[in-house]
């Protein structure tokens, strides 16, 4: 088994040898571990983080080149970053 290393680039967020959907992917699946650990916890750090986790898998998406044959897996990252919103607004109440 091969194990890569991936180096955080600074003050960009993006980790080097993954490419910008796969930064999405990663990103998209961070901020909904972080939802589900904050709507568990009800901790109000827990949740701020996980606010700046959508936030942030929002940003990298909307800097993203979008092409037509990204389209179907983008709008589905949108979806599961609008479930997490959801999540995390039902939990706050």
């Amino acid at each position: 088994m091969e194990v890569f290393l991936l180096d955080q680039i600074n003050h960009t967020g993006l980790i080097s040898g993954l490419n910008e959907l796969s930064q999405i992917e990663m990103s998209v699946k961070a901020a909904q571990k972080m939802v589900g650990s904050a709507t568990m916890q009800l901790d109000p750090e827990a949740i701020h983080h996980a606010e700046n986790a959508i936030r942030d898998a929002k940003d990298l998406m909307s800097r993203t080149t979008k092409t037509g044959v990204d389209q179907e897996f983008l709008s589905k990252q949108q979806e599961l970053l609008e479930q997490c919103e959801h999540q995390l607004s039902e939990a706050k109440q």
